[in-house]
């Protein structure tokens, strides 16, 4: 390496990137597939020395630059906003770096590790319809966030379920479940009904070691999170959902919702949508939801009810051997409503996702999580 040669790393959590080759202003590097076994997308990198340069960065494996470019960020990864598509030729993207950026950061999708949890907790963290606590650990000895909130003392009317990260790098998606957090936990809109009836079980991170690793955690050998949810699990994270929900739920868990993001680009991955199971009553008891969603939605990202993925439709279809994560919540005899909702990385039907945004969707689905659960039962 010369003098001039840009450092790159991704020695910091989330991170993920192979380099090949420096050549000059042209770098060649390609994300780590690891454990999962199609070719998936997910990268995230830093790159030190090269302020005032103007650099190329081609990917030499399988497509890895989403629909608005690489986000980026010049501050150590506080702040991020998308390079744009206009920055992207291929399987490339040039950037300018500015005369005093020192340290800059790219990745796939804009992050969401334990850091920013941590500093979403550290907000509410003498909230009295709050509590913190611990899943299990992980298999490589990292605690498993778990929050309580809404109503904690006393029976509540309802419970739900919201969980997260079954696939390590759909990062976008948990800001929207941030923004349903903060909206249960505000004075205003929704938060007053929800914490007066409804006590939320959340897991952010499913998969607490791929997230601050920074695997793809999709498909992963011999299977991933997501498709845990059958006899032997073998993630300590999902067998420990599957024994601590049945009883804490006391007959009175109504309503489970798994956050998720689609694939790279084009059709349903730009648009959001929930995801329907072989069972008909919950899948109608889910569109009488997103109903509700789609008329109550006041946030930027647009969502329609006919955006939906029914079972049999393109992908979602028999999944095989496996149970995930949804499919485990229908058959549990006190809920109405299991599903996944799948927010894309950076395009919603033309509109831009970033971390406002997307916690924007996340108050919506708190406004009708309240309608849903307050109508009389369907």
């Amino acid at each position: 390496m010369s003098r001039t040669d840009p450092i790159i790393d991704s020695d910091f959590p989330g991170g993920n990137i192979v380099v090949d080759a420096v050549d000059g202003d042209l770098i060649s590097l390609h994300q780590d597939l690891r454990d999962t076994f199609v070719n998936w997308f997910y990268w995230y990198f830093r790159i030190r020395g090269a302020a005032g340069r103007t650099l190329e960065f081609r990917f030499t494996a399988s497509d890895a630059i989403g629909v608005r470019g690489p986000a980026v960020s010049v501050d150590d990864g506080r702040h991020w906003s998308w390079l744009g598509a206009e920055a992207v030729q291929g399987q490339s993207f040039t950037f300018t770096f500015p005369p005093q950026a020192d340290s800059v950061h790219f990745s796939f999708t804009i992050p969401y590790l334990e850091a920013h949890l941590q500093t979403f907790l550290a907000r509410f963290s003498r909230h009295p319809n709050l509590r913190i606590g611990t899943l299990c650990r992980t298999k490589r000895g990292r605690d498993v966030e778990m929050l309580h909130l809404g109503h904690l003392d006393g029976s509540p009317d309802h419970r739900v379920l919201l969980i997260g990260r079954h696939h390590a790098c759909e990062a976008i998606a948990t800001y929207s479940m941030e923004g349903m957090l903060e909206a249960v936990l505000t004075q205003t809109g929704p938060g007053a009904w929800l914490r007066e009836h409804v006590e939320f079980l959340v897991i952010p991170f499913m998969d607490k070691d791929g997230v601050e690793e920074g695997d793809q955690g999709k498909r992963r050998r011999p299977y991933d999170h997501w498709e845990d949810y059958g006899e032997g699990s073998i993630y300590p994270t999902v067998q420990a959902v599957k024994k601590r929900v049945p009883p804490w739920s006391e007959g009175k868990l109504r309503f489970i919702l798994d956050f998720h993001c689609p694939a790279i680009r084009g059709g349903s991955h730009e648009r959001i949508h929930f995801v329907g199971g072989p069972d008909r009553d919950n899948w109608r008891r889910v569109e009488r939801f997103c109903a509700i969603l789609e008329q109550t939605r006041t946030g930027p990202l647009p969502y329609r009810v006919n955006n939906n993925l029914a079972y049999g439709d393109e992908w979602n279809v028999d999944y095989g051997p496996r149970q995930t994560s949804e499919r485990w919540g229908e058959a549990l005899p006190e809920v109405l409503a299991s599903s996944v909702v799948e927010i894309p990385y950076a395009n919603v039907d033309g509109e831009m996702v970033t971390p406002e945004s997307a916690r924007a969707f996340g108050w919506d689905l708190a406004t009708a999580l309240h309608q849903f659960l307050a109508e009389p039962k369907i």
